[in-house]
């Protein structure tokens, strides 16, 4: 079994340059494009987002996903303004050689009023992106519909060719059961890595309550882990979240917070059994 790695390297700095040393120095060669130069992936014009993809390719860094903000908006807004954001991503998509989108599924609380018109909207928004050959990639999230396992499950199981992105550290912090946890992280297609304590304090990955360790160990295929470890505020946090970042450590620069954030996750992969192999970790 083959695991690689893969990171949300806006945690590391702002600039794109940044960014691709943060990953090369340790040995990543997969990007969650997120942000670049602090414009939110989705905000690219066309010449910075070539400009970028040029970069990354010569650094031979991949785009693994579009790390997009697709469905961050509260289920009454206008419908049609996700489409356009979706067309652009998908615009986008093209440019970065990438087939691969994560999406969320609307703010609500008022989850079985709204189930419908959550069923529908991701319905289309998943039909929309198979036509240009993209996948979405639903990440549970906090105030979303999908929020708890089982709504997480009742949109896998409505929405044909929906995927889904496990992170750990979110369903803890919505009160999820280990043993729910454990039922999704088996039905996911790929993982973000993010560990939080049961009092809410963000920390790198094997020093909280999520179970990053089992979470790897129980992984029965080839797959991709995703580094998103909060572990210092960084620029556009609030554009993607609208609460407030607790850390249990603190780091002068986001490039100190992402250094050790990797290293934690490479000794969780160690003492899981996996090796470092080139730009692959490879079960003993």
């Amino acid at each position: 079994m083959r695991l690689s790695l893969c990171a949300f390297a806006d945690e590391a700095a702002d600039p794109i340059a940044e960014q691709i040393s943060a990953l090369r120095e340790n040995g990543i060669y997969k990007i969650e494009l997120r942000s670049v130069d602090g414009i939110n992936v989705k905000d690219l014009t066309d010449e910075k987002a070539q400009e970028t993809a040029r970069s990354l390719r010569e650094a031979g860094i991949r785009v693994w996903a579009i790390g997009s903000p697709l469905g961050k908006s509260d289920i009454s807004a206008d419908f049609s303004k996700e489409i356009a954001v979706l067309d652009r991503l998908l615009e986008l998509c093209r440019v970065f050689e990438c087939d691969k989108i994560r999406v969320f599924s609307f703010f609500t609380t008022e989850y079985e009023r709204d189930r419908a018109e959550v069923i529908a909207r991701m319905r289309r928004l998943t039909e929309i992106a198979a036509e240009q050959r993209v996948r979405l990639y639903h990440e549970n999230e906090k105030d979303i519909y999908g929020d708890l396992a089982n709504r997480v499950s009742d949109l896998l199981d409505n929405v044909p060719g929906l995927f889904s992105v496990y992170d750990p550290a979110n369903y803890l912090q919505v009160g999820e059961s280990h043993e729910n946890m454990e039922k999704m992280a088996a039905r996911a297609d790929y993982f973000h890595i993010k560990d939080v304590t049961q009092t809410g304090e963000l920390v790198p990955a094997g020093e909280g309550d999520a179970d990053i360790a089992r979470t790897i160990c129980s992984i029965g295929k080839d797959a991709t882990l995703t580094l998103e470890p909060h572990l210092k505020v960084f620029s556009g946090y609030a554009a993607i979240d609208n609460h407030t970042m607790k850390n249990k450590y603190s780091f002068s620069t986001g490039r100190e917070a992402f250094d050790v954030a990797v290293r934690s996750l490479k000794q969780v992969l160690r003492k899981c059994g996996f090796v470092e192999c080139g730009e692959e970790w490879i079960k003993r």
